[in-house]
């Protein structure tokens, strides 16, 4: 399945299949990390991650709205003034420039979207 078809006459994407292969990928059991892009236009960008229990992505923000949600696992986000613990079927909306961290507590695969800056 090629994972970047162009969503204008409509793209299924298949996350189940998808979160089996990120987590079997010898690249995730290797580094503990493992990002592949699922939509990129000019409005819109859809990652799924997957990261390993006790991994950290740093704090970082994104220019545009996002939200994060996530498929399995469990991640705690650490924003400016509080925690934010997700498990699956959790989605967190982030606004722009607002700074963050993603921690796993366990394996987790979760879907990042980004909106256009």
């Amino acid at each position: 399945m090629s994972s970047l078809n162009s969503p204008e006459h409509g793209h299924l994407i298949d996350l189940n299949a998808l979160y089996d292969e990120l987590i079997t990928d010898d690249r995730y059991q290797r580094k503990g990390q493992l990002a592949r892009t699922l939509v990129h236009t000019p409005d819109l960008r859809v990652v799924i991650i997957a990261l390993a229990r006790d991994r950290t992505i740093a704090e970082h923000h994104a220019s545009a709205t996002v939200t994060i949600h996530c498929l399995s696992g469990h991640l705690r986000l650490q924003l400016p003034d509080r925690q934010v613990e997700l498990v699956a079927g959790n989605l967190l909306a982030l606004g722009a420039d607002l700074s963050h961290d993603v921690h796993a507590l366990q394996d987790s695969v979760f879907v990042l979207t980004l909106g256009a800056s």
